[in-house]
């Protein structure tokens, strides 16, 4: 009887082994969404604090979990340069595999100094092979930084480099409330994210103007409630899910792009 109950426990332990195996050869037959920029798409730890969320906590609701991992490694206060210069990129990078998908949103940073002592995390401005050596007071040494499109090009060759597929998202816009109406801006950052794409031939998600056409068909009011009282640029948790959509519907219109199969 004893060695019975012993038979029957080791074989127990044995197809839960085996069941535990098969599912973690499954996550990783599956293939992986990389998400990749500031904190409009990942705020803080991407738990709400503050009542402030970025699209990239909700969109992976969108995607048939059994087909596809997402996973948000969007880290906030970073530009295209910081998210490759402090470590951050090359830590997502040994993870992605030949038939994964990146998606990039970066721009609302790239506009800061070059070299302030507070973050020292500008990108110059435009898609040029321009670059500007700098003393970086952060970390205390010589930096040669260039533009903003030298870096979305870094990203797009290391992740073709990879077998994995880049996808470039235009940044989204900041509240365009003023005096109770909506005034809606162009933002050169969109625009140079999108020449980017297209000479890299890498598709590309047009999610600053989608977003800004669900505003020009909404009143200030109705626009305000996307947004806190105080804060100009993140959103809260409606206007993250707003945008969120926005990235999948700017996807759906990529037909040739494989990432669609993954959609519910």
């Amino acid at each position: 009887m004893k060695l019975t109950k012993k038979y029957l426990s080791l074989t127990l332990i044995g197809a839960f082994v085996i069941f535990s195996s098969c599912i973690i050869l499954k996550q990783k037959d599956k293939p992986t969404l990389f998400l990749i920029g500031d904190s409009t798409v990942k705020n803080g730890k991407g738990k709400g604090d503050g009542a402030l969320w970025g699209w990239g906590s909700f969109i992976g609701g969108l995607f048939n979990s059994e087909k596809i991992n997402v996973e948000n490694d969007a880290l906030g206060g970073t530009s295209s340069r910081t998210f490759q210069t402090n470590g951050l990129w090359d830590a997502v990078l040994a993870k992605v595999k030949k038939g994964d998908f990146v998606m990039m949103q970066f721009g609302h940073n790239d506009s800061s100094p070059l070299d302030d002592t507070a973050r020292a995390r500008g990108t110059i401005k435009g898609i040029g092979t321009e670059s500007k050596e700098i003393y970086n007071p952060i970390k205390k040494k010589q930096e040669v930084v260039y533009t903003y499109g030298w870096y979305l090009r870094k990203f797009i060759s290391d992740i073709k480099a990879k077998g994995a597929t880049a996808i470039v998202c235009s940044p989204i816009p900041r509240n365009p409330v003023k005096d109770n109406a909506v005034v809606l801006v162009n933002d050169s950052y969109a625009g140079w994210a999108e020449e980017v794409a297209k000479a890299e031939k890498v598709d590309f998600i047009p999610l600053n103007q989608i977003i800004k056409d669900k505003y020009a068909a909404l009143s200030a009011t109705e626009v305000k409630t996307f947004f806190t009282e105080k804060d100009h640029t993140h959103t809260n948790e409606a206007g993250a899910r707003l945008n969120s959509a926005a990235v999948v519907e700017g996807l759906r219109k990529l037909k040739n792009n494989k990432l669609n199969s993954y959609l519910k």
